[in-house]
């Protein structure tokens, strides 16, 4: 019973993993582009998983068209508080920029809780079995359809910047915004996608998320969650990002499973995140993946 376990533990561990570098290849996203950390990405899978519950809910849409529009909706919504917020506040000092960051987090989870109240909202029923069976294992459907959704997001981002040529335009950007605008690339414009396909990646994880264990503003936390694997991976490091957040889902249930058969303490899988957060900035500060800074005084 404990290998079975502990093999459950690992393969859920590896499908969050893979979800949690998804969210985290967003906090890349926006870093790279504007060297800003978004403290409301989290708010992004709230307010992404409210807009895909009610269109299901109170306008009976198919599940499909509403995931459809509500990743539309959010990729729209990322790049108009891109353009609306932060725009002005380009050339200002960074930590300003955190601040009305963390200040968005508040203001957008508090209304959200005005517009949808405090108690968690299932969502209706979408596949015809909740779970199913993976090698000998009860493996939620919603998972599963998350493990497919987001290699394939990882495949398309790692299409989009090597080919396309906006994706060309934001390793640019990245690099040098300098150098960039002295190419004809449009910073203003990278900006604003980034945040726009930040926003629209991140409501495709919290409408997974909140169809495991319906949407509510707890949800909010799991963007402080994948912040670790972030950090873990590098914090300018795409690859970084999903190695990380797998590293992070396979340590948060193997610490369950510790926690559960040996320790007893009860709270060891919300806090080694965490743990791994604080052991990697003593260690390696610039994460395993992230390029180091060497400044020159």
């Amino acid at each position: 019973m404990q290998s079975q376990l502990l093999l459950q533990l690992i393969i859920n561990g590896l499908i969050i993993g893979t979800l949690y570098g998804v969210v985290g290849m967003c906090f890349v996203l926006i870093y790279k582009a504007s060297q800003v950390v978004n403290f409301a990405q989290g708010e992004f899978l709230l307010i992404g998983a409210w807009v895909c519950w009610w269109l299901l809910t109170a306008w009976n849409i198919p599940f499909f068209w509403g995931f459809l529009i509500a990743v539309v909706f959010m990729m729209a919504f990322g790049m108009a508080v891109q353009m609306v917020i932060l725009r002005p506040l380009i050339g200002e000092p960074i930590i300003s920029v955190i601040m009305v960051t963390i200040g968005m987090s508040i203001f957008f989870q508090a209304l959200m809780k005005w517009m949808f109240g405090t108690f968690a909202q299932p969502f209706p029923p979408i596949f015809p079995v909740d779970k199913v069976n993976v090698l000998g294992l009860q493996v939620q459907t919603a998972y599963l359809m998350s493990t497919g959704v987001s290699l394939a997001i990882m495949a398309g981002f790692a299409w989009f910047f090597k080919y396309s040529k906006m994706g060309l335009a934001m390793r640019a950007t990245a690099f040098s915004q300098q150098v960039a605008q002295s190419l004809g690339i449009s910073v203003r414009q990278v900006f604003a996608l980034s945040w726009g396909i930040s926003a629209a990646v991140s409501a495709v994880a919290g409408v997974v998320v909140g169809m495991v264990n319906g949407v509510s503003s707890a949800l909010s936390y799991f963007g402080i969650k994948v912040f670790p694997a972030v950090i873990l991976g590098g914090l300018d490091s795409i690859f970084g990002a999903v190695v990380g957040g797998l590293i992070v889902g396979l340590l948060e249930n193997l610490g369950q499973y510790v926690d559960s058969q040996y320790l007893k303490w009860g709270n060891l899988y919300e806090i080694i995140p965490f743990y791994v957060l604080i052991i990697i900035l003593m260690i390696k500060p610039y994460g395993l993946f992230g390029t180091r800074d060497i400044e020159r005084v």
